[in-house]
């Protein structure tokens, strides 16, 4: 068998043993599509992250897909934010965030980063604070400050982290949302503040001061340096 037969055997069995049953093997053959990158893998890589089932293979898949060249993975992944299934859109932005190259900006649109499905959402929000141009992020910042309030605790967190990232030029955005008629909006407005200047706070407590803060009024919140 010539080198290049090996390798085409080699290509084959990966291939294949993506889709086996047992998570172990899937898992050494995403290790080995990122070990020794071919851009025959790229499509399969890709298809896989949108319905495995385990979280460990899903970053191995998303592992192996930065190991390829963007100008193969990048339009691919740029056509799977845009699928009918809900992981595959996940999973496809959460690799463009890992990817990082600024063209996919134009793909974190308005839709997903409103997008009914929390995991959805919170992937285009963590894309969207790394594929961000330069001057850019107060309007990513008003878009994203239409999403407060929004799922349990670590969707919230999420979008904190997301709008943290993003800087000083998040505030007014925040400041406008804390003026606002819902509670919920108020306060995680409050608390991505408080995460914004003291990172080190929890964002647990900054949650749940920042819901004392409104439920006490304005003037418990001017007492606090809000």
């Amino acid at each position: 068998m010539t080198a290049t037969q090996q390798e085409d055997s080699d290509v084959v069995r990966t291939l294949r043993t993506l889709e086996d049953d047992r998570s172990s093997v899937r898992l050494r053959a995403a290790l080995a599509a990122g070990t020794a990158p071919d851009p025959r893998f790229v499509g399969k890589l890709v298809e896989r992250c949108g319905v495995e089932p385990d979280f460990f293979v899903r970053d191995m898949l998303t592992w192996a897909l930065t190991r390829h060249p963007v100008s193969v993975t990048l339009p691919v992944l740029v056509r799977e934010v845009r699928s009918e299934h809900a992981r595959a859109r996940s999973q496809a932005l959460h690799t463009l965030s890992k990817v990082g190259d600024p063209r996919a900006w134009p793909a974190v649109t308005e839709a997903l980063l409103s997008d009914p499905d929390d995991e959805v959402a919170r992937s285009a929000w963590r894309a969207a604070a790394v594929l961000v141009p330069v001057g850019e992020e107060p309007a990513l910042a008003r878009s994203l400050v239409t999403q407060l309030g929004r799922g349990g605790r670590e969707t919230q967190l999420s979008l904190s982290r997301a709008l943290v990232a993003l800087g000083e030029e998040v505030v007014p955005a925040l400041r406008a949302a804390a003026t606002g008629a819902d509670p919920l909006v108020r306060a995680h407005a409050l608390a991505t503040e408080r995460l914004l200047r003291d990172p080190d706070t929890g964002f647990g407590h900054a949650i749940e001061e920042a819901k004392r803060v409104v439920a006490l009024g304005p003037d418990a919140g001017d007492a606090h340096g809000g």
